[in-house]
């Protein structure tokens, strides 16, 4: 197992490197010159001093040279100075990335402890008015934009009933330990974020269960006597729930980067929001920061899907 893991973070690095050529390219190509921008409306800024700027943040150097100049401090650790903020690029990244891994945890809970028994649901009752009203629930889960799912429930819950607040980690003035208000503030933006992850195992789920239940060694449980609870959730839920995992591989990762739209709806304090605030400032050393973060993530949970896998089901050996 050990030499699987090795292996797999070996043929990572390809993929990290064409997904960092890939941005880094569209990122200083694309209109508009972050010095002017930053300097714009600034007094006695003359030609010169913008001049020194573009030397000093390595910006008068070719694309090659700045990519190469931009691997060699990132393989340390040093993704750049925020053109914004002046501070480096990474740290600024991760003192948010919390508040992201939150949202996403919380949002996964959600997506597999509800999509998981509304798939089964279906699936047993399978015909029934539950069904159909699990399967509507999965296609508007799919077809809704999250956007305007956020929107929505800000307008009824916060809005109209006051029931939640609207937007946030925490309400100002409050302790940082208040766990009911940090509830608060996260149920609205993580449902949400969950809502497309709950349609998709439900249906997913829905279908896998279906295949398995009509198998034989579950007629076979049936004809000896077992509970249906017990053949149910022991034989049949096991095997349905291992081509699941392949689904479960870019979780994390869908999780991470789906939160920039549900941040910026609920002004949540992730880096989502941050990435995408840097993205239209053209704060260059953060945008990379930030994809290669992302990018990571996918990488390490393809690897832990492959491993889940692994465990999940004895006819698959890794070496």
């Amino acid at each position: 197992m050990r030499n699987y893991i090795f292996r797999r973070l070996l043929y990572a690095i390809p993929t990290l490197i064409g997904i960092s050529i890939l941005v880094f390219a569209v990122t200083r190509l694309a209109p508009g010159d972050p010095v002017r921008l930053y300097t714009f409306g600034a007094l006695n800024i003359t030609e010169e001093d913008i001049q020194a700027l573009r030397v000093h943040y390595g910006l008068n150097k070719s694309l090659p040279e700045q990519y190469v100049d931009w691997v060699t401090l990132a393989i340390q650790g040093d993704f750049g100075k925020s053109l914004q903020y002046n501070r480096p690029a990474l740290p600024l990244l991760l003192e948010r990335l919390p508040a992201t891994l939150q949202l996403a945890s919380v949002a996964l809970v959600l997506q597999l402890s509800i999509g998981i028994p509304l798939g089964v649901v279906a699936a047993l009752r399978r015909g029934t008015w539950i069904d159909n009203v699990i399967r509507v629930f999965a296609v508007i889960g799919h077809a809704v934009p999250t956007f305007w799912i956020g929107l929505l429930f800000i307008i009824l819950f916060a809005v109209t009933l006051r029931w939640l607040p609207s937007q946030g980690l925490l309400t100002v003035g409050h302790d940082v330990w208040d766990i009911g208000d940090r509830i608060k503030h996260i149920v609205m933006p993580a449902f949400v974020l969950a809502l497309a992850g709950i349609a998709n195992y439900s249906r997913y789920l829905r279908t896998e269960t279906l295949d398995v239940i009509s198998q034989d060694y579950i007629r076979t449980a049936h004809a000896k006597g077992l509970r249906e609870r017990r053949v149910v959730y022991v034989h049949a839920l096991r095997n349905a729930l291992i081509p699941m995992v392949t689904a479960l591989g870019p979780l994390l990762a869908v999780l991470v980067g789906g939160s920039l739209v549900i941040e910026q709806v609920f002004t949540w304090p992730g880096i989502g929001q941050f990435t995408y605030a840097a993205a239209r400032s053209k704060d260059y050393p953060v945008i990379m920061a930030g994809v290669m973060v992302s990018s990571t993530l996918l990488v390490v949970s393809y690897l832990l899907r492959d491993v889940a896998y692994a465990i999940v089901d004895p006819r698959i050996k890794v070496k």
